[in-house]
């Protein structure tokens, strides 16, 4: 393809992206899916034009309406030049000679186009006179409940979460280990190198045709980030355990919780979309699972909680709640969802989650744990969740994942004591937040207060030299 061809692929992404609704994966995915005749340096190329857009976007809207006098639209052309001129440093005649209005090229600039492709030439991402939102690139009204986070670290944070983010694998124990999974992928060309905290991971610093690789198809491994890969680690599924992933999604989860019952024991994914667990299924035959079982809620008070809620002495080790939110710590793989996030949005996944926790809880024995998640970055979302819990939930109690850390991972917990909390800045992962609560034994057993009767598994070494 022309680089004009590629210039106006992008373009019609973009407005695909701006009006449909959905991610921009998925609408990306779709339209290549149309066009298999696009060969992979040009879907790089296309991709690349797209994600520069969604990753700076306020960034690019600004100088538009500053350069432009507000007569050029922020719309996919105008943003697409934008990319072009600031965040790859196009020469300004290349760039009017793609839009020659060829078949297969961008129609001509218009005088005011022109105008503003001149005035954009040679600016930078930043600027002395841009709102701080701007500056960060993120929505406006999140400022500052991210700031109630992270404070005078801030820009850090959203400066790592404009970045692309690596391309992560956790291998699967049922049939490998790390050292054999990464010797079965360099043989077929593709270096990784182990990832720092996760024990099960290895990672890509950019993207390959990974689906066509016999490691792949073979189930050795599997895409996951290492913040998610830590998150389920946490959990302390063990063999012969009782788990549920209770909303399972597509299985990432689900995937590595039943590797670590070694296909021992009962584990349920439940989730209340029937395609997202169609599409799991295909994932564990893959992986070689088999001690999985797929369920569909109606809600998350579906009345197969209740009924099994019931069954208090037979319930759930395990209860892993890896909730819907605003998915603020996956930016770096999804920034269209920042510009899609409205603040009614948060305010109806806080209830929401609310209601899950409060759900999955009736499922945990005594002595047995709620692990709840989210990839989100805001308190409103995570500790503040949890306390709330903790609060209405009397026989529960916070199990510090500093502790968890210690039995299932081993050595010093890189993200807090009490809670995980997982950035782009410091960890280099995605975004993550786990709170782990246990509930109580009844008061006539002697067990240690916050551990359970069952043996602490051997913590994982994550820190050998590789």
């Amino acid at each position: 393809m022309t680089p004009g061809a590629r210039i106006l692929a992008a373009i019609d992404i973009l407005a695909a992206i701006e009006t449909g609704g959905r991610p921009a994966d998925d609408i990306a995915a779709d339209y290549f899916r149309r066009r298999r005749f696009i060969g992979a340096k040009d879907r790089a190329s296309i991709s690349g034009h797209v994600y520069g857009v969604l990753r700076h976007r306020s960034a690019f809207d600004w100088w538009i309406a500053r350069v432009g006098e507000g007569r050029v639209a922020p719309a996919a052309r105008s943003r697409i030049l934008a990319e072009l001129l600031i965040a790859e440093n196009q020469d300004p005649d290349d760039i009017a000679a793609s839009f020659d209005g060829d078949r297969f090229r961008p129609a001509p600039l218009s005088p005011l186009e022109t105008r503003m492709v001149r005035g954009l030439a040679g600016r930078s991402l930043h600027h002395p006179a841009m709102p701080p939102a701007v500056a960060k690139d993120m929505p406006e009204w999140l400022e500052a409940p991210l700031a109630r986070v992270f404070g005078q670290r801030l820009g850090e944070e959203m400066a790592a979460l404009n970045q692309p983010a690596p391309i992560d694998l956790r291998v699967n124990l049922l049939k490998t280990d790390r050292d054999a999974a990464r010797r079965a992928l360099a043989a077929e060309g593709i270096k990784t190198a182990p990832t720092p905290y996760s024990p099960l991971g290895l990672r890509l610093n950019h993207r390959v045709p990974l689906s066509g690789t016999a490691a792949f198809r073979d189930g050795l491994v599997e895409v996951q980030d290492e913040g998610s890969q830590l998150a389920a680690l946490l959990a302390g599924a063990r063999p012969g355990m009782r788990v549920v992933d209770f909303c399972a999604g597509a299985g990432g989860k689900t995937l590595a919780l039943a590797a670590m019952m070694k296909n021992r024991g009962k584990l349920i994914a439940c989730d209340v979309h029937s395609r997202r667990l169609e599409r799991a299924a295909v994932r564990l035959r893959r992986a070689g699972i088999s001690n999985v079982e797929r369920r569909v809620l109606s809600s998350e008070r579906d009345l197969w909680v209740k009924h099994h809620a019931a069954k208090e002495k037979q319930g759930f080790d395990r209860v892993f709640v890896d909730a819907p939110c605003l998915g603020i710590g996956t930016w770096r793989r999804n920034p269209d969802a920042k510009w899609r996030s409205r603040p009614d949005d948060l305010a109806e996944l806080v209830e929401r989650q609310h209601a899950i926790l409060a759900s999955a809880a009736r499922l945990v024995k005594p002595g047995g744990r709620l692990v709840y998640a989210t990839c989100s970055l805001l308190r409103e979302e995570n500790e503040d969740q949890a306390e709330k819990f903790l609060a209405a939930h009397p026989d529960f109690t916070l199990y510090p994942a500093a502790q968890a850390w210690a039995e299932t991972i081993g050595g010093d917990c890189p993200g807090g004591d009490d809670y995980l909390r997982l950035t782009p800045a410091r960890h280099g992962t995605d975004g993550f937040f786990v709170a782990i609560l246990e509930r109580r034994k009844p008061d006539n057993t002697t067990v240690t207060p916050g551990r359970l009767e069952e043996p602490s598994p051997e913590p994982m070494n994550t820190h050998q030299a590789e």
